[in-house]
């Protein structure tokens, strides 16, 4: 039997409870964590998110096969940590200051995660300050705001603003998303990228990785 493709087949077909068996199933014959990850869980999570594009897709599924992704990365990641295995880059993520949903922002954590970037979720309702501090603890690469009102998504610039102020801006690529976000709105504030949903967000971050 072909563990990895049974894996890969376990989170395209939302299987969370299969997904974990299949992992651990691997990691007794002493399959390699990078080799999952890049053969398995990503390109598996690929596959959801261009289903989801297509809209034969829709954000139960996405959620359902995250935690399927979820449950074998919970195995998997402390031996890539043991094993210093490098990941493709880190996010830090949030909801804008003054909103509270984050079904989006979750899907694309989830999303970013199955893609196998380090994501740092700091919830809902985070504040310029906020961010400001979490950049300069974490050392990203990226910053991702999610914001879903008009209202709140007017504080998404005094976030670009205090990375300027703090001399951190230079440090990582701001990414932008959420219902009443545009391209021409992220270029205007000055945001490095714009994001329509979360499939488009791990494509975003890929291409923004090798500039």
């Amino acid at each position: 039997m072909n563990y990895l493709e049974e894996l890969k087949n376990a989170i395209i077909d939302v299987q969370p409870k299969k997904a974990e068996e299949m992992t651990q199933a691997l990691l007794n014959e002493g399959a390699d964590a990078q080799l999952i990850l890049k053969q398995a869980l990503i390109p598996g999570m690929d596959e959801v998110g261009r289903l989801f594009k297509e809209g034969e897709y829709f954000v139960p599924e996405v959620l359902v096969a995250a935690k399927a992704m979820n449950a074998s990365l919970n195995l998997v990641e402390p031996l890539l940590v043991q094993g210093n295995v490098p990941r493709m880059g880190k996010v830090v993520a949030g909801t804008i200051e003054g909103d509270l949903h984050d079904i989006g922002k979750n899907l694309v954590c989830m999303m970013l995660k199955g893609a196998g970037y380090t994501v740092v979720d700091l919830g809902v309702d985070v504040t310029a300050e906020q961010f400001v501090q979490a950049v300069q603890k974490e050392k990203p690469d990226f910053v991702a705001i999610s914001a879903l009102l008009t209202s709140t998504m007017m504080n998404i610039p005094t976030v670009i603003q205090s990375l300027q102020q703090q001399g951190l801006r230079d440090q990582v690529k701001v990414l932008v998303g959420g219902a009443p976000l545009t391209k021409e709105y992220a270029d205007e504030i000055g945001a490095d990228g714009y994001a329509m949903d979360a499939s488009d967000a791990v494509g975003l971050v890929r291409q923004l990785g090798t500039t």
